[in-house]
């Protein structure tokens, strides 16, 4: 373990939480991230960075924790895969001024920042502006908005689901134009 020359890991960490746009402020991206964990580990060598004991990571309104976060780069020194595990990890992000924060849990989640793809894994669930999405895995796609859902496979699921559930709330309707005037 070397913990020289950890500058460029944690640049390619800031570019890879940075990119994470779908669900993002614009401004987010612009801001520093601050990495708190009881301990961290870094080996330049093989492109890894562990962080454990109640890690939180921060940049602008996005927050990520979990017992555990691992950052890997790959042969170029870009973030490669960002996992963080907890009981559960926990993601959240303002996607637009005028929207709610996005939360996202599961006992397991991990970001491919190659294809901007967000995984979470046994007990997944993401909640926005009141409509919850629940399953085994769910992959959303930042960069096409595209979200599937459904079983496991591979991995031991603490809390087996064999369906998705998902609550939607009613959109709210504008009043009538004649209830406006009075």
């Amino acid at each position: 373990m070397r913990f020289v020359k950890t500058l460029p890991l944690l640049l390619s960490l800031g570019a890879t939480l940075g990119s994470v746009s779908a669900w993002a402020l614009p401004s987010d991206r612009e801001q520093p991230i601050r990495v708190q964990a009881d301990s961290a580990e870094l080996d330049d060598k093989q492109g890894v960075a562990v962080y454990r004991g109640d890690v939180v990571i921060t940049q602008g309104t996005m927050k990520i924790t979990g017992d555990t976060v691992t950052i890997t780069q790959n042969a170029q020194g870009e973030v490669d895969v960002f996992t963080s595990v907890g009981k559960p990890a926990y993601y959240e992000q303002k996607p637009a001024v005028d929207k709610q924060i996005v939360k996202a849990y599961g006992l397991t989640i991990q970001y491919f920042a190659a294809n901007e793809r967000i995984v979470l894994i046994d007990q997944a669930k993401v909640v926005q502006e009141g409509n919850t999405f629940e399953g085994e895995k769910i992959v959303y796609d930042t960069r096409r908005q595209i979200v599937n859902a459904g079983r496991a496979t591979g991995t031991n699921v603490s809390s087996p689901r064999p369906r998705i559930d998902m609550v939607i709330q009613p959109q709210k309707k504008a009043a009538p134009a004649a209830e406006q005037g009075q």
